[in-house]
């Protein structure tokens, strides 16, 4: 039994702000309906790279445990099939531009009269208030307003973007994703609602307000700079790179890269002891209050410790740190050491599958396990309208007329 199990879920949506939404909820079990308007659906399936035609990568991860059916909403027989599909609903995610649904009669006014305890989750770019909320946004758009895309003018005159520190609203991750992870989880709060009161819910989710939210820890920290009046517990930093020499990056001797953060007096005490320097001990204690130091910006001290840290593999530091319970952890820098990590191995982020059309496929599965279990792909992303008969024949309708 999944955590949704039960839960009926139907997405209007083409490109990935309404379809990632469907993807969470999917994924933790609701049976989420696709409405795709015939004759190609969602020509998300056709961006980003095709595996077969039709079949893009984004695609067959964000269209996986859904169902698709044909509905013309722009006709009356398509009208009268959404209301019958709404009546057995739950969730409504509206994935279009603001207004659109409104337009069709399709609207959250509408849907609450007749399904007063309806969800309705509306996730747009920038959201349906506001100044630019008629701005059909795109990609990086939404991560461009919120401050996530660094930029400089470089000496040939053109915009280049610049590489992203650990500082800023980038943390907040890609826009449609952040958005999505809000949406789903204000949908499921709202279903505990529904389910104890009967009353519904509008819900209006911007991704580029996802992406601040995201990154939520720097840009606090970054909005009340000036009231800090004792930093001495922050990170040490020299033009926006890590200074310190107890919280830093370090090369082994298979030329890896680790992340060492010793800065609790208890762990340095702890690693000085275990690699044999105890003259370390002292020389790292600066920079800090509450146990915590930093090893300030001493140059020659962050010089010794790379020399210790290439005394060993990667692999070796990283079980020093599991079996002494040190901060140490690697720094993977290309997705393939991340796939072969034996951590993100043993969690099963990613999931191997297969699509009846384009084959195997590689899907990036969810960061929980429910009851220790595996995430397991339940349905493969659907062609266009390929569960239209399916689903009219569980409402009991005569497909004549419906039909592609």
């Amino acid at each position: 039994m999944t955590l949704l199990d039960g839960i009926r879920v139907i997405e209007s949506a083409v490109l990935l702000n309404g379809d990632t939404v469907g993807m969470y909820l999917g994924d933790l079990g609701a049976d989420v309906i696709k409405i795709e308007s015939p004759p190609g659906g969602d020509y998300l399936r056709y961006f980003l790279g095709q595996i077969t035609p039709g079949n893009s990568v984004p695609h067959l991860q964000v269209n996986k445990n859904k169902r698709s059916v044909f509905v013309d909403l722009k006709s009356p027989l398509g009208i009268a099939l959404f209301w019958r599909l709404l009546d057995t609903a739950d969730v409504f995610i509206d994935g279009n531009r603001p207004g659109v649904c409104d337009r069709l009669g399709i609207g959250y006014e509408a849907q609450r009269q007749r399904v007063p305890q309806i969800v309705y989750v509306q996730h747009t770019g920038f959201g349906s208030g506001g100044p630019y909320a008629k701005i059909p946004p795109h990609g990086m758009m939404m991560g461009a307003l919120a401050g996530a895309h660094p930029l400089q003018v470089g000496d040939d005159g053109l915009v280049h973007q610049r590489q992203v520190s650990v500082d800023g609203p980038e943390m907040g991750g890609e826009a449609t994703a952040a958005g999505g992870v809000h949406a789903a989880m204000h949908a499921c709060a709202a279903l505990v609602r529904a389910k104890t009161t009967g009353e519904g819910a509008f819900i209006d989710v911007a991704a580029s307000d996802a992406t601040l939210v995201n990154a939520w820890l720097p840009v606090t920290l970054q909005r009340n700079d000036s009231r800090i009046t004792d930093n001495s517990g922050m990170a040490q930093r020299a033009e926006g790179e890590l200074s310190g020499a107890r919280y830093q990056f370090y090369r082994t001797s298979d030329d890896r890269l680790l992340l060492f953060g010793c800065i609790e007096q208890r762990f340095w005490v702890v690693f000085c002891d275990r690699v044999e320097r105890p003259d370390l001990i002292a020389r790292g204690n600066g920079g800090g209050t509450n146990d915590v130091g930093w090893g300030g910006d001493d140059v020659d001290l962050r010089h010794e410790l790379q020399d210790v840290f290439a005394t060993r593999t990667l692999a070796e530091w990283t079980q020093l740190g599991a079996e002494a319970g040190l901060p140490i952890s690697p720094a993977h820098q290309t997705l393939s050491d991340v796939a072969g990590d034996p951590q993100i191995m043993a969690r099963r982020v990613f999931v191997e599958g297969s699509h009846p059309v384009a084959g195997e496929f590689s899907y990036v599965g969810s960061a929980a396990r429910i009851d220790g279990q595996d995430y397991r792909v339940r349905r493969h992303a659907p062609a266009p309208g390929e569960h239209t008969r399916e689903v009219l024949d569980e409402l009991g309708i005569d497909p004549t007329g419906f039909s592609p």
